[in-house]
């Protein structure tokens, strides 16, 4: 049987900044769990957390299974060749109901060395913010790593930080090696490598759940830190109707926003890649070859490599987010 617009059960991650809005606006399945501070909808990284099909004739059968048994054909040739069986991107939702750590992410070659599978680079799309929410990325002016020390230990590190303010719309890049912290009241989009590693340089002197100050990872976030690459990109883009708007190009990821308000073609045979099509607000409906599935805000359909194209119908006024590998 031929591959489908595919859906996934998002896996909830309980955080002690977690708040209630991502089981108030979005779907879940564990209505007694508090402080949702993520769900992970798109993940193939270990038995554990691995995406589930919810759709369809693959229902049941996980995202990493998939890989292994469809391939190029679910992924792209191209995407398959580089990586295998390890699907590259994850997708996340981001409920900070209240600040997160002062964070960085390693690159790819310094992640190797800790024996993990990649680095991690992310974008940021802000779906929803409370008034005077921020976020912070990257410094306000060069520091260097003797000076960082310094500030990680005496809780000053937020001096040198650039903060932003935010709102619903707002996009930013984060590259490995760039700090950065989700700011209260952030509701948030996260594309980023497949990865789950986090270097923590700062917390608040905050406990976790069961009442242990959070460990903090000083000398890794040192040199994992890329001090020429110090100053955090806002990413400005001109929004358009009906057709793509480029957000975010890099070697890991592409990310375009769609704007639509009628039908549109969606011609995508010559990407070669895996296509996530995140909804960031609306309803839109999927018509492929006699069928169709629906998404609407929050969720996010797969489109496999093997599909050449679909009609997208927004039943209102809607955004998507596509996101893709190019080689």
């Amino acid at each position: 049987m031929e591959l489908y617009p595919l859906k996934f059960r998002p896996i909830l991650m309980q955080k002690v900044w977690g708040g209630e809005r991502l089981k108030q606006y979005y779907r879940h399945d564990k209505p007694e769990m508090s402080k949702v501070g993520e769900t992970w909808d798109v993940v193939a990284l270990d038995e554990e957390r691995d995406s589930e099909i919810i759709n369809g004739f693959l229902q049941g059968n996980t995202l990493s299974e998939l890989v292994e048994v469809y391939m190029g054909d679910l992924v792209g040739d191209k995407v398959y060749e580089k990586y295998g069986n390890y699907f590259p991107l994850m997708v996340k939702l981001i409920d900070a109901a209240d600040r997160l750590s002062v964070q960085v992410h390693p690159n790819d070659e310094l992640a190797h060395e800790y024996d993990e599978p990649a680095g991690k680079t992310e974008m940021w799309y802000v779906m929803k913010a409370e008034v005077g929410a921020q976020l912070m990325m990257g410094f306000n002016r060069q520091v260097c790593e003797e000076e960082l020390h310094d500030m990680c230990h005496n809780g000053s590190v937020e001096n040198v930080l650039q903060c932003y303010n935010v709102r619903a719309g707002d996009v930013f890049f984060i590259p490995a090696g760039m700090v950065h912290a989700i700011g209260k009241g952030c509701l948030m989009l996260e594309i980023q490598q497949a990865s789950d590693v986090t270097y923590r340089m700062y917390d608040y002197l905050r406990k976790d759940i069961n009442g242990q100050y959070r460990q903090l990872h000083i000398h890794e976030s040192l040199e994992a830190i890329d001090y020429e690459n110090w100053q955090g990109r806002k990413v400005g883009y001109e929004l358009k109707t009906n057709e793509p708007v480029p957000l975010i190009e890099c070697d890991k990821f592409v990310v375009n926003l769609i704007d639509l308000d009628k039908p549109k073609e969606y011609e995508i045979a010559a990407i070669d890649s895996f296509i996530l099509l995140t909804c960031a607000e609306g309803h839109v409906t999927l018509q492929y070859e006699g069928d169709y599935q629906t998404i609407t805000d929050g969720e996010t359909v797969m489109i496999p490599a093997s599909m050449n194209s679909l009609v997208l119908v927004p039943t209102v006024k809607s955004r998507l987010l596509e996101t893709y590998i190019q080689q």
